[in-house]
This record gives C-alpha cells, sequence and structure tokens, in this order.
C-alpha cells in the first residue's frame, strides 16, 4: 500500500519518489556537515588556529564546530515556521541552497596566516549559515516522508532522511580518504571535499524539484487552519513532548558525535597513529549504519519506537567504556569493531526510528515547527558540546572521565523515552483537544 500525495493536476506522488528524494537531499546536507567536523578535528587547528598550542587549537577548532549546533535552533524555528505556514517543499529547496554555498564559501576561505583573524570570524560565520540551513533541513525532510506514508511503514520510511546522516559521513570521510590518498600533505587538500559540494547541491535540487507537497499538510491547507504562530501553538499544546524530545536526545546525540569525530582527535593526537586509521574505521560503521538504521526503523513498525529508543541508548552508554578500551590497544582492527557496534547497532538502533518518533509527537498543523525546535535544541546540549568536553576532560581524566560523562547524557536520554507515550500506532491526522480549541479561536 503506498500513500501518495497530489501535485495539482491530481497526478499521484509515489512514496519511493519521496523518500529517495529525502534521502538524497539529507545525505547531501549531512556531507556538507560532516566534512567541517571531519576538518575541524583534523586541520582546522592548523589552518585557522595556528599560534595556539595542540590542545587550545583543537578546542578552538571544535568551538567553531560547535557554532553551527547553536544556529540550527534558530533554522528551525524559521523553516519550521514557514514550512507550517507554507508548505514543506519550498522549504527544503531553500535550505539545501544555504546550507550548499557556505559550504563551497569554506572551501575558498583563506587560512588565518593569509588574513588574519578575519579568517577565523568568517569561518563561524559561514558555520552559522551552515546550522541555519540544516537546522531547517531535518525537520522538511522527514516529515515529507512521513506524511506521505501508509501508517505501517512510518517508522522505514521517516528512516530515509536519517539514513542521510551515514550516508553523508561515508561520502564525507571516503572523499577526505581519498584526496588524501591522492595529494599527500598537500595544504590545498582539505579543500576539495568543500568545493565538491557544489557538483552534490545541483543534483539534490533537481531531485527536490521533482516532488509534491506532503497530503496532510495539503488537507491543512484546504482546511484553511494553518498555525498564524506555529511555534507558539506547539508550547501551548504540547510542552510534555517538547520537553522529552529534547531531553531525550541529548545522550544520543553525543555519543554520536564522540563516536564519528571525537575519536578522529583521541586517535591521531593522543594515541599518535594515522589519521586514515579512524577515516577508516567510521567509514566502515557509516556504510553498515545506511543498512540497520531501516531494519531497526521497520523492526519499531511491528514493536513499537519506545524498546528500540531505550535499547539504543542503553547500549550507547555502556558501550563508551568499552569503545575507548578497544581504541587504547592501538590495535586496527579492534578499533574498527569499537566504532562499527557504537554507530551501527547502538546509533543506528535510536536513530533508525527517531525521525517517525518525532513527526509523531505533534499534530500537522505545528509539527514542522515542533519537531525541528526540539530536535535542534538538544543538539546544543548534546553534539555541539560532546567534542568539546571531551578533548576538555581527557587531560583531567582520560577516557574514564569521558565514558562516564555520556553514559550520564545516555541514562538522561532512557528516562525521557521511558516517560514518552508510545507513539507508533498514533494517528497523525487526528488533533489534539487544545488543539482544536486552537482552531476554533483562530476561525473566531
Amino acid at each position: 500500500m503506498e500513500r501518495s500525495g497530489a501535485d495539482p493536476t491530481g497526478m499521484p506522488t509515489s512514496i519511493r519518489k519521496v523518500v529517495v528524494a529525502s534521502f538524497i537531499g539529507t545525505t547531501i546536507e549531512w556531507y556538507d556537515y560532516f566534512i567541517f567536523a571531519t576538518a575541524a578535528a583534523l586541520f582546522f587547528p592548523k589552518v585557522f588556529f595556528p599560534d595556539f598550542g595542540a590542545t587550545t587549537g583543537t578546542i578552538l577548532a571544535y568551538t567553531t564546530f560547535a557554532v553551527g549546533f547553536g544556529a540550527r535552533p534558530l533554522g528551525g524555528l524559521i523553516f519550521g515556521h514557514y514550512g507550517d505556514r507554507v508548505g514543506r517543499k519550498t522549504m527544503l529547496v531553500v535550505t539545501l541552497l544555504i546550507m550548499g554555498t557556505a559550504t563551497f564559501l569554506v572551501g575558498v576561505l583563506p587560512g588565518y596566516d593569509a588574513i588574519g583573524v578575519l579568517a577565523p570570524i568568517l569561518l563561524v560565520l559561514l558555520r552559522i549559515f551552515q546550522g541555519i540551513g540544516l537546522g531547517g533541513e531535518w525537520g522538511g525532510a522527514v516529515l515529507m516522508a512521513v506524511e506521505h506514508s501508509p501508517d505501517e511503514q512510518r517508522g522505514l520510511n521517516g528512516s530515509w532522511p536519517q539514513m542521510g546522516v551515514p550516508a553523508g559521513l561515508v561520502l564525507g570521510t571516503g572523499v577526505f580518504a581519498a584526496v588524501g590518498a591522492i595529494s599527500g600533505d598537500a595544504p590545498w587538500a582539505w579543500r576539495v571535499p568543500f568545493l565538491l559540494s557544489v557538483i552534490l547541491i545541483a543534483v539534490g535540487l533537481f531531485v527536490r524539484l521533482s516532488i509534491y507537497e506532503s497530503p496532510a499538510f495539503s488537507r491543512v491547507q484546504e482546511s484553511g487552519t494553518e498555525a498564524r504562530m506555529p511555534i507558539v501553538d506547539v508550547l501551548r499544546t504540547y510542552p510534555k513532548n517538547v520537553l522529552l524530545g529534547v531531553g531525550s536526545r541529548i545522550g544520543i546525540d553525543a555519543g554520536f558525535y564522540i563516536f564519528a569525530v571525537y575519536t578522529l582527535t583521541h586517535i591521531t593526537e593522543n594515541l599518535g597513529l594515522a589519521q586514515g586509521v579512524g577515516l577508516t574505521a567510521i567509514t566502515i560503521a557509516a556504510l553498515i549504519e545506511i543498512f540497520t538504521i531501516p531494519a531497526f526503523a521497520s523492526l519499531s513498525d511491528r514493536v513499537g519506537r519506545r524498546p528500540l529508543l531505550i535499547g539504543g541508548a542503553a547500549l550507547m552508554g555502556v558501550w563508551t567504556f568499552v569503545l575507548f578500551a578497544l581504541l587504547n590497544t592501538k590495535s586496527t582492527v579492534l578499533i574498527v569493531i569499537a566504532i562499527v557496534v557504537g554507530l551501527s547497532i547502538g546509533h543506528a538502533a535510536v536513530y533508525g526510528p527517531q525521525g517517525s518518533f518525532y513527526a509523531e509527537l505533534f499534530g500537522t498543523r505545528v509539527r514542522y515547527s515542533g519537531a525541528s525546535f526540539s530536535y535542534q535544541i538538544s543538539g546544543i546540549f548534546g553534539g555541539a558540546l560532546a567534542p568539546i568536553i571531551a578533548a576538555s576532560l581527557y587531560p583531567a581524566g582520560g577516557t574514564t572521565l569521558i565514558s562516564v560523562y555520556v553514559a550520564a547524557l545516555c541514562a538522561l536520554s532512557i528516562l525521557c523515552y521511558f516517560l514518552a507515550e508510545e507513539t507508533f500506532k498514533k494517528d497523525i491526522y487526528e488533533e489534539e483537544p487544545e488543539e482544536r480549541r486552537l482552531i476554533a479561536e483562530q476561525r473566531g
């Protein structure tokens, strides 16, 4: 069974076309985002902060990376507002253009040696635009997939945008590895992945312009019940879901960026191994996760979202201790196993059903704003701070202190998932009583 949207002429839009468009678009967005993370871990300390020591330069580079997380809630608010007022599709095109332009400009940005302090300032500004673009992107991509889906496949179809994360990670680390193998230590090599994003953006725009608006939002438009101030209605109607949405993701996001970003610093700076060891391990893990994310998401359509969300969060919290123990052996095989389990099993078990879970927490009129705001706010306290805190904790207490930090945040995620309602059988078209009251007030 397929749920189909309709274009202005009444022609159906296949769910397959929608999920493929969501996957390609989010893959490109996350490619842009992750190449910044990789460059921040491996190159930015020397290019933009050369006058600082190794630890301070790394922390400053990670801080520029964290700035993007601070901008993501702003993107969620802006594009969530217009996504709930104007529509999902238009916002997805705009966010892709913003992200692509900012990424390309990072690739041509002169370093500290050329323009001094202006270089890191401009780097931060471009990172802010990246964050705004991604903050608006995620919610729209997930909603397009979920709102076109038959009820019994919302988890699976909602996982296609989630698959864009490991796909973007594979693409980003793969390009860095390939460029490094070809160019060696050439000072310009790190710029190539950023410049190549222009090609990917063109492909993404072509695909996204070929799909139509979601049927759920079209129904709201036809009834004339669009929210006037979506974020205000979200906070009035769904305060508990907003809090649980924010709290539940903090540990998951922190764990992911420890596994996928900080491990690069630990492997190269603390263990003295080659960059290729970490990049290869993360690439293998992300490749596997492209398949495990939809597998766990599909399972959530049968057993519910909460069992997988809770189980995955628990595994991530416990596995962090094992992760560093295996990394510290300096064995390439054990390093690969450590990162593969953390990302392709622990993280995938949560991230697979997470897209549909957030979409199901909110009603159609405010779903873009509610899902985007909750999801992106959590990133500030989770992924944004995780590499910075890890780099700061290591000199004080080594990897054990970092593991305790991640485990504590994962415990918070488990608590929030435990308190949340099960959503996999929810009618996403049904309005909450408070929401019906707001619609009545709006109609006067």
